[in-house]
């Protein structure tokens, strides 16, 4: 599915964040991005590393939406009336394909499944069924990166995070407080996830930026 009816979108680089070296080192292939608390700017940094791996690498990227939070991934990109995750996942009687939900934005150097349609309910992630998905998806791109929901919102993040070569935690500077963090890493880490970085996301700086540098 081509991107022609999508919301122009440019993306703004989410400060103190450069693991794309990080990542092609390791040749990690499925990426999940969260944080604490929602408002930390998970989406902004999902379609900054996206962009960075699609315009670093030599393989395809596709971004997935799997988070409900308002003003979401899908929402920005106005592609909230399509198909995707959801209904991928939750959808058990006429399941879409995937490759009819993924969208091919014109603007962007990746592809994007949006959050879909399906409202879930009381549905639980069935783990089984995304790791098939994430699967089927990492072989036909080199990165799969996800926009997750945040840790203290929902336990899918939990879930995801077990199933994906690495968690990357978002933390908003000057709002999220260090034991937040801390303890969402470790709900991380005990859950069976390997957290291979963070973003420090919304810094504001008092001085120059590049005195900070020179520090």
């Amino acid at each position: 599915m081509d991107g022609s009816s999508s919301r122009s979108l440019t993306i703004a680089t989410p400060s103190e964040t450069n693991l794309t070296a990080t990542v092609l080192d390791l040749d990690q292939r499925t990426l999940l991005l969260t944080a604490a608390n929602t408002g930390s700017g998970t989406s902004t940094s999902a379609l900054a590393f996206a962009s960075q791996l699609a315009l670093m690498s030599a393989g395809n990227v596709l971004l997935i939406d799997a988070s409900l939070a308002p003003g979401g991934l899908s929402q920005q990109l106005g592609l909230t009336k399509l198909r995707g995750y959801s209904d991928l996942l939750f959808n058990q009687d006429t399941p879409p394909l995937a490759q009819d939900c993924i969208v091919r934005l014109s603007d962007q150097p990746f592809d994007v499944l949006p959050v879909g349609t399906r409202k879930r309910g009381r549905d639980r992630l069935d783990p089984e069924q995304l790791r098939v998905l994430l699967h089927q998806l990492s072989n036909q791109y080199r990165f799969v990166v996800i926009d997750g929901e945040a840790i203290y919102a929902s336990a899918d993040s939990l879930v995801i995070g077990t199933l994906v070569d690495g968690v990357i935690l978002v933390v908003c500077a000057e709002e999220t407080r260090w034991e937040v963090a801390q303890a969402a890493s470790q709900r991380l880490t005990q859950a069976g996830a390997r957290l291979i970085g963070s973003v420090f996301n919304k810094r504001k700086y008092y001085m120059p930026k590049w005195l900070y540098e020179n520090l």
